[in-house]
C-alpha cells in the first residue's frame, strides 16, 4: 500500500505562489481585467508571456530534457490557485496542462518544446465540456487533410497549434493559421470559447487520440480543482474583509451572528475543497489513484466555488451587483468551471462505478 501523500505546501511551493501572486498583482489588476473582457483581445498576453517566458512556468510538467522544469502537477496547481484568485485572462489550464498532457502522452518532443518555452500555445481541439471518459468528436482525415468543425474549444482564439482528433483514431497538429477559428458566445468572458473549422487543413500526426485525449482531459479536471480553490478562497478572503469594513447601525456587518454562519460555512467548504484539490495534484503528480482522486475533486469542487462566488455577490450587497465590483467575474468564471471537463454529477457517477458502489 502506497504512503498517504503530503497534503501541504513546501516551502517552494509557497516561494512560487507568492512570485505567482507578486507578477499578478502587479499586472492582472481587476479593473484591467474587466477592460479586457469588453475588447476584442479577452486573453492577456502579456501577462501569459510573463508566466511562460520569463518565469519558465509553462513548462512545470515537461522534462527537462524537452525543454521543460521538470517539475509536478503540485507546482502547476499552485499556479492555477493563483490565476483562479486573480481570473487572469491566460491560457495557462489549456495549454501548460491539458495541451502539453496530450503531447506528453504523444511522445512529440519538438512540439512539447514549442509550448514549454512558451514559443506557441497550444489547445486540444475537444470541447471543455467534456469528462475524461466521455466520447469526443473527430474531424474527417483524407490524404493527410482535416475536414470539419469542432464547437466549445477553450482559448482556441489564441493558440498556435491545435491539436485535432481525427477519425482515423490519431491526433493531429494543426497551425492555428490552416484553421478558421470563430468565437462564441460564453458565460466566463476571460476563458473564451470558439469554433474549430477546419477545411483541407494540413495536419502532422502526433500519436493515438485515444490514449492522448483521456489523459488530458484527466489532468485539467484535476487541476482544475485548484483554480476553483483559488476562486473559493478569493471569494471568502474579499467577503470577509468588505464585512469587516461595512457598516450598518455604526457596527461592522461582519459582526452579525447570521452572517457569522454564513462565512463559517464558507470557510469550511473552502478547507475541504483545498484538501480535494490538492490530493488530486498528488495523484497526479505521483500516478496513485489518479481517477479516484480527481473524481472527488470534481465532484466537491465545482458546487463549493460556485457556492463561494454566489455568497461573495450576495454580501457584497448592492455594490456586488455592478459591473465595475470583480466579483462577477468569479462567478463566471465558477459557473463555467462547474460544467468543464465534466460537472459533479457525472463525476459522481464515475466515482461509483470506480469504488463499485452502486447508485441508490
Amino acid at each position: 500500500m502506497s504512503a498517504q501523500p503530503d497534503l501541504l505546501y513546501s516551502e517552494e511551493e509557497e516561494a512560487l505562489r507568492a512570485a505567482v501572486r507578486d507578477l499578478l498583482t502587479d499586472r492582472c489588476d481587476p479593473a484591467g481585467v474587466i477592460a479586457r473582457t469588453e475588447s476584442d483581445a479577452p486573453h492577456d498576453l502579456g501577462v501569459w508571456k510573463a508566466l511562460a517566458d520569463g518565469m519558465g512556468l509553462a513548462g512545470l510538467l515537461v522534462p527537462e530534457a524537452d525543454g521543460g522544469q521538470g517539475a509536478t502537477h503540485r507546482e502547476a496547481a499552485v499556479v492555477l490557485e493563483e490565476l483562479g484568485r486573480s481570473v487572469a485572462p491566460v491560457p495557462y489550464l489549456t495549454s501548460a496542462v491539458v495541451a502539453t498532457e496530450a503531447l506528453l502522452e504523444c511522445g512529440d518532443r519538438e512540439l512539447l518544446g514549442r509550448l514549454a518555452t512558451g514559443r506557441a500555445v497550444g489547445a486540444l481541439a475537444v470541447a471543455l465540456h467534456l469528462a475524461p471518459g466521455a466520447a469526443f468528436r473527430t474531424v474527417r482525415v483524407e490524404d493527410g487533410l482535416l475536414h470539419g468543425e469542432l464547437t466549445g474549444i477553450a482559448d482556441a482564439a489564441c493558440a498556435d497549434v491545435l491539436l485535432v482528433p481525427g477519425d482515423d483514431g490519431g491526433l493531429y497538429a494543426v497551425e492555428a493559421a490552416d484553421a478558421t477559428v470563430t468565437g462564441q458566445v460564453s458565460l466566463d468572458l476571460t476563458r473564451p470559447l470558439a469554433t474549430v473549422t477546419l477545411d483541407r487543413a494540413p495536419g502532422r500526426r502526433v500519436g493515438d487520440a485515444a490514449a492522448a485525449v483521456p489523459r488530458a482531459l484527466r489532468a485539467g479536471a484535476g487541476l482544475l480543482a485548484s483554480e476553483q480553490l483559488g476562486v473559493a478562497e478569493w471569494s471568502l478572503t474579499e467577503t470577509v474583509r468588505y464585512l469587516k469594513e461595512r457598516k450598518q447601525f455604526n457596527r461592522p456587518v461582519g459582526g452579525f451572528q447570521a452572517l457569522k454562519h454564513r462565512l463559517a460555512q464558507l470557510w469550511l467548504e473552502t478547507v475541504n475543497l483545498r484538501a480535494a484539490a490538492r490530493n488530486a495534484a498528488a495523484a497526479l503528480a505521483s500516478g496513485d489513484d489518479t481517477a479516484v482522486a480527481v473524481a472527488v475533486a470534481q465532484a466537491y469542487a465545482a458546487p463549493a466555488a460556485v457556492r463561494a462566488a454566489e455568497e461573495a455577490l450576495q454580501l457584497h450587497a448592492g455594490i456586488g451587483m455592478t459591473w465595475e465590483h470583480p466579483v462577477h467575474l468569479r462567478l463566471k468564471r465558477a459557473k463555467a468551471d462547474s460544467i468543464a471537463y465534466g460537472t459533479a454529477g457525472a463525476h459522481r457517477a464515475e466515482l461509483a462505478d470506480l469504488v463499485d458502489l452502486p447508485a441508490p
